[in-house]
């Protein structure tokens, strides 16, 4: 739904040059970022032996951040507060890791609104930004 969401806000030629294989990228992202790096901590969850969301997380030991740089729940776990358990676990590393704050990015669209409201949930405040885009090609 998000990057449904993306195409409907941007327009296909906007969107056709910011995402031009919305799904690969996608995937590359989550492969990337899940595979752990030193910096990166992931987290799964199970439901019956299924993987039902997972969370993956840095925490900046200069700054005293964490921040949570993927959270997803698989369609069929949704709704059911694997989301919740993802970010109160997340939070509370973060917290023992001796982080000030936690922080995370997410999209204002209509395919990010289930996320914003388990961010909410868990206590985050939003930050309102406006980014901007503007096909600069001929068409």
């Amino acid at each position: 739904p998000v990057f449904a969401s993306f195409r409907q806000i941007f327009g296909p030629a906007v969107y056709s040059l910011y995402y031009p294989d919305s799904e690969a990228s996608q995937r590359a992202v989550v492969e990337r970022t899940c595979r752990g790096t030193v910096t990166n901590t992931v987290r799964v969850a199970e439901v019956a032996g299924a993987v039902a969301g997972f969370v993956a997380f840095t925490l900046d030991q200069e700054t005293r951040i964490g921040e949570v740089l993927l959270l997803a729940v698989h369609p069929d776990y949704q709704n059911h507060g694997v989301g919740t358990a993802l970010n109160a676990h997340a939070l509370a590393e973060m917290k023992a890791a001796g982080m000030n704050l936690a922080q995370l990015l997410t999209g204002a669209d209509p395919g990010h609104a289930p996320a914003r409201r388990s961010y909410e949930k868990a206590g985050y405040t939003a930050l309102p930004i406006v980014l901007y885009y503007q096909e600069l090609q001929d068409p």
